[in-house]
């Protein structure tokens, strides 16, 4: 089966570009990167901090660059004081929402069913979410890596229509791979595809076939330009999610371009 579905590279800010000045070297340098970058297999996802969402969308008009945002809520309107609204991300331009990084799940105590809300109510606001799934550096060391994708892959997802499904984008993101946690090592290409072959396996057995195939997997977990190739084009992942690499907009590139290839 020929796949002419583009390769994805989301550039995850999390909380950096704080000052304006930073804002505006990166756009300008970003804007020089991508001068003669041909997009036609790949797209750029830039998800920045949700208040500087309209403000990308206004800044950057390029073709193949599209937005999103890094987190939103279960409900799209409301008394929920410093959340985000999906319809809000929609309705600024974003087509993109990263739900479930490892980060929100350590730090603000998301769950599986927390998560699998939020999908729903990006879904629901005709936003395609971006599902991060990963095993922590303890249960890896314990061979539990597939138990725990199987068990977030089942509960984020209970309930998401055949439909539905084809619109969400799948991350493996191994959280002890994540550049925030120091690791000294990253997974090499049989171990990335390993996961990607438990989480086609898992499409295929809720959605079928034909969603299998569609679906698209990504990996996260400090890709640069330099191990692109090793985690991701050998694996022959979709894609990446990039963090602390999408805020050097050369390295962006050459990320972009080892996909490409």
């Amino acid at each position: 089966m020929i796949d002419n579905r583009k390769k994805l590279a989301i550039a995850n800010f999390k909380m950096t570009l704080n000052m304006s000045f930073e804002i505006e070297k990166w756009m300008e340098t970003f804007q020089k990167a991508t001068e003669r970058l041909e997009l036609d297999k790949s797209e750029i996802v830039l998800c920045p901090q949700s208040a500087l969402l309209s403000y990308f969308v206004e800044k950057i008009n390029k073709s193949g660059v599209t937005f999103g945002t890094q987190n939103c809520f279960w409900e799209s309107k409301g008394a929920f004081t410093g959340e985000n609204s999906p319809v809000l991300t929609k309705s600024l331009g974003g087509k993109y929402v990263i739900l479930g990084h490892s980060e929100r799940r350590a730090y603000f105590g998301e769950t599986n069913e927390s998560i699998n809300l939020k999908i729903k109510a990006a879904l629901k606001a005709s936003l395609k979410p971006v599902l991060c799934i990963g095993e922590s550096g303890k249960e890896k060391k314990s061979d539990e890596t597939m138990y725990v994708i199987t068990k977030q892959f089942n509960e984020c997802l209970a309930e998401i229509s055949l439909a539905k499904m084809e619109e969400i984008i799948l991350c493996y993101e191994p959280v002890w791979a994540i550049s925030a946690n120091n690791p000294d090592h990253l997974p090499d290409s049989n171990e990335v595809m390993e996961v990607k072959l438990l989480i086609k396996k898992l499409v295929m057995k809720s959605y079928g076939e034909r969603v299998a195939n569609k679906v698209r997997i990504l990996y996260g977990g400090s890709v640069k330009g330099d191990n692109v190739e090793e985690v991701c084009v050998s694996a022959g992942m979709d894609g990446a999610l990039i963090g602390g690499a999408s805020l050097l907009p050369y390295d962006l590139v050459k990320v972009v371009k080892a996909l490409n290839n």
